[in-house]
């Protein structure tokens, strides 16, 4: 008796403990007015912006708001679930709404952003007809906002039409051109002329690096450039993500293709060409160059990670010498070893002429079920308030900072960088603005292939990337023999024009039968090559 009894006292602490202590606080965050919010950002970037939003929407109006964060991954993760669920939202408003059935055309239409529509409905086809009824309609993932991942993204997003205008460019004019935030910087765009995007945060691309790793290889000075990352000493010690799983180091592979257009640009040009006969003869050279040291880049990889941070951990960890980076992740890494350790073991770098600085967007979502906490969540973003918590160190005592993590962001708005404001942050001498023109990023000569050049690193280096080592690790301990170095560096199949007039087609068709066939084929002529490679090397 006294046993049961003791076991139905404790049944009861355990149960009744989380009433009696339960956070009133929380408890009423959950009984608010939620806003749903989807990102590839990490804990510290969710628990700043949704504590600074919580504060000042109750600042603003009285009310408590509760941020309801969704997790999927990286921003490719969170493009496939959108578009699932745009799909399976609008299939219910065709047959269910518009009582019309469902097809195949339709399917595959009414998010296709390459189909342009007239004026007239009433002759459209049912293509046409899917088309318009998605972009007139106001069917909903059941998710108000996506926050970060790149312009590429966004900007598909966007085009596809499940990301619509906010408010904020009529609200708030002054924020924006030539007194605020402008368009075009360097050859970047740092925000959509309809709103259907906002750049929120700046970004650029790099390298961390351990300097013990680096002295246990022989080598005496960090990396300057990305072409160093080919160092042979770097075989299975250079950290990358993979860019199928993250638009970020998708467009850091793009920015060392850029680099190599750009010098063979300035090369051809100083030897008489004029810019037209140059630009054109650049691309295409640039462009196979920069394909060549992705695949011997891709031949140090130690990996090819799905997670953005790994690079960075596993430097600091000395399981890597060196990781392909986006700036906050590798700066963030190499502050929280020195301040553990008060010892300065780790150390970044932007690559000299060999990156942009982009924005990185948020954008409102077709259907947001909280519409209004959606505008206004944005509009917090992009205030002062918001912007501060990308660039101040944690400081409860400043108004505006971070409560608990020093972000190591860099904000997009100019107005932060001023005498009054760079003594709160982290990184008090670096001025954008003025970084940006270190390189310019030439658009059309890259960005209309960003979803090739990602299929194409996976097909040549991913996919195979056992086959890819092993072809490159036999290179390094041969001496690089002429015949077996010159087939590695072979990425004729791979030329810009064949890119463009052919594989471009297929790539992102909405055909995946047609994709698997071409990886298939692109795949089995680089297993043939490394195999071959393999041999001649070896004997």
């Amino acid at each position: 008796m006294i046993r049961n009894l003791s076991i139905l006292v404790l049944l009861a602490l355990v149960v009744g403990l989380p009433f009696l202590f339960r956070n009133e606080k929380q408890v009423h965050a959950v009984q608010a007015e939620s806003v749903v919010i989807v990102s590839p950002h990490n804990e510290s970037i969710r628990h700043e912006f949704g504590r600074g939003f919580q504060e000042w929407y109750r600042e603003k109006t009285g009310k408590e708001v509760y941020v309801d964060w969704r997790v999927l991954g990286g921003t490719s993760e969170i493009a496939r679930y959108l578009q699932g669920e745009y799909t399976a939202a609008f299939r219910s408003h065709w047959v269910n709404g518009l009582n019309r059935a469902w097809s195949s055309e339709v399917l595959v239409n009414f998010s296709n952003r390459r189909l342009a529509l007239d004026d007239s409905p009433e002759d459209d086809s049912e293509a046409e007809g899917a088309r318009r009824a998605f972009l007139e309609s106001e069917v909903s993932s059941g998710i108000d906002v996506f926050f970060g991942g790149g312009t590429y993204d966004h900007g598909r997003q966007a085009q596809i039409g499940n990301t619509i205008a906010n408010q904020l460019l009529q609200k708030r004019p002054e924020w924006f051109g030539d007194q605020g935030i402008p368009m075009l910087v360097s050859g970047e765009q740092y925000w959509d002329e309809q709103g259907r995007w906002l750049g929120a945060v700046l970004s650029s691309y790099g390298m961390i690096y351990n300097m013990d790793s680096l002295e246990r290889l022989g080598i005496s000075n960090p990396p300057e450039h990305w072409w160093e990352l080919m160092d042979p000493r770097l075989l299975g010690e250079v950290a990358v993500c993979d860019p199928t799983k993250s638009g970020s180091i998708t467009q850091a592979f793009e920015m060392i293709i850029q680099q190599q257009m750009q010098l063979e640009f300035n090369r051809l040009k100083a030897q008489g060409m004029t810019t037209e006969q140059a630009e054109g003869q650049a691309i295409r050279n640039g462009w196979a160059s920069g394909m060549r040291l992705i695949k011997r880049i891709s031949g140090n990889a130690r990996y090819f990670t799905d997670s953005s941070m790994k690079p960075s951990i596993d430097v600091s960890l000395g399981q890597a010498a060196v990781g392909m980076t986006i700036d906050f992740y590798g700066q963030f890494q190499v502050e929280s070893i020195e301040n553990r350790s008060n010892r300065q073991r780790l150390g970044f770098v932007t690559p000299v002429g060999g990156t942009t600085i982009s924005a990185d967007p948020i954008s409102l979502l077709r259907g947001a079920p909280n519409r209004e906490l959606a505008e206004a969540f944005i509009e917090y973003v992009m205030s002062q308030e918001g912007q501060k918590l990308w660039s101040f160190k944690a400081d409860p005592s400043v108004e505006g900072a971070p409560e608990r993590f020093s972000l190591r962001r860099t904000a997009i708005r100019p107005d932060l960088y001023t005498p009054d404001f760079q003594p709160h942050m982290s990184d008090p001498d670096y001025q954008p603005y003025d970084r940006a023109a270190d390189f310019y990023y030439h658009a059309e000569w890259t960005g209309p292939l960003f979803s090739e050049i990602r299929f194409l690193i996976r097909v040549m280096c991913l996919d195979l990337h056992p086959e890819l080592k092993a072809a490159w690790k036999a290179l390094v301990e041969n001496d690089f023999p002429q015949q077996a170095t010159e087939l590695f560096d072979d990425v004729s199949i791979l030329g810009y024009d064949l890119v463009h007039e052919e594989y471009a087609s297929v790539i992102g068709s909405g055909d995946p039968e047609a994709e698997v066939a071409l990886a298939r084929k692109l795949g089995a002529t680089f297993r043939e090559q490394y195999e071959e490679v393999l041999s001649l090397a070896n004997q």
